[in-house]
């Protein structure tokens, strides 16, 4: 948990105080050159009160307006101690990060541990959403914090923000923390469930008729050539459409899902379609393959290939 040393450059680098220094993959320990303090607005207010105090105290001789005075600039000088302790000997770590799809909030995981042997209060936690947690002594937690997620591939965590009022609220002690724990983001499910393309017999996989054993997986656009029994007349009586059932089982061909058969006018729109075509054939039980420009997946199913495919299209 030790830091490379600091030159004298860096120590005084604005963007430290706010970004914090480089990022790291290891555990941080809070201590003097991790944490920062400032009063609050209800401290500058409590040394404007001392102040008057001591000006009254100076203008009428008044000694208990002294006493006041010095007694309030001793409470004021002790909680900058106190407010450092509140943050000093955490450690914090990065967990791990389960993969979302873009536009799904992340979610970054973080392991806050206190060590010393007193209790810590309140102490808060900003990503771009904020928690608030108490340590008992010993204690280790796992906080969960969300950040906002946009486009496919690997997404840092922003700088986390450890910060604490205790005790009486006058100073704000922080501490910004940067970790390298990327978090992938899969592409976005395209919104329309286009039927998926033919396979290499020339049939879409999941079957133009029900076969025995399969089982009803969902609805798509009425093609030429669909069974009458398929047609799904409650859809169509509500003048949605026409749409033809959709059926997969064990008995289905096995599918590839190719990057060129896939509709789209660029390459975020094709991936997005080879996203929910996924989706739809991991949910179906269909055994299927991945095919892009520069990787080609064997088909298979199960949580591990629905992943491995996934990942290929983030990192495409």
């Amino acid at each position: 948990m030790s830091s490379a040393p600091l030159s004298l450059a860096d120590r005084f680098r604005l963007s430290r105080f706010f970004r914090g220094e480089a990022p790291t993959s290891a555990p941080i320990s809070l201590g003097h050159r991790r944490i920062f303090i400032l009063p609050t607005q209800r401290g500058l207010a409590f040394v404007l009160l001392i102040v008057l105090l001591l000006l009254v105290g100076f203008v009428y001789s008044n000694n208990l307006a002294y006493l006041l005075g010095f007694l309030l600039a001793s409470i004021f000088f002790v909680a900058i101690l106190h407010s450092f302790k509140s943050l000093a000997g955490l450690t914090v770590r990065a967990g791990r990060q389960p993969a979302v799809f873009a536009g799904q909030a992340g979610a970054f995981n973080f392991q806050i541990g206190n060590p010393g042997r007193h209790s810590r209060y309140a102490v808060h936690l900003a990503l771009q959403s904020e928690l608030a947690i108490d340590l008992a002594p010993a204690e280790i937690r796992t906080a969960t914090l969300y950040q906002a997620t946009e486009r496919r591939g690997w997404l840092q965590p922003q700088t986390l923000t450890v910060s604490s009022l205790y005790p009486l609220g006058l100073f704000r002690a922080w501490a910004p923390l940067r970790f390298d724990s990327p978090l992938l983001v899969y592409p976005k499910p395209a919104k329309r469930q286009l039927p998926f393309p033919e396979s290499g017999d020339g049939q879409v996989a999941q079957g133009l008729s029900r076969r025995q054993g399969d089982e009803f997986y969902g609805l798509r656009p009425y093609q030429r050539g669909d069974a009458i029994r398929q047609i799904h007349w409650k859809t169509f009586a509500k003048g949605q459409g026409v749409f033809s059932k959709q059926y997969a089982g064990a008995g289905s061909s096995e599918l590839w899902l190719d990057y060129q058969q896939a509709p789209g006018h660029n390459s975020e729109e094709r991936l997005s379609q080879l996203c929910r075509w996924i989706v739809d054939a991991e949910k179906a039980g269909l055994r299927y393959g991945l095919v892009l420009p520069n990787l080609r997946v064997p088909p298979d199913t199960g949580a591990a290939h629905y992943r491995q495919c996934l990942q290929a299209l983030a990192l495409f």
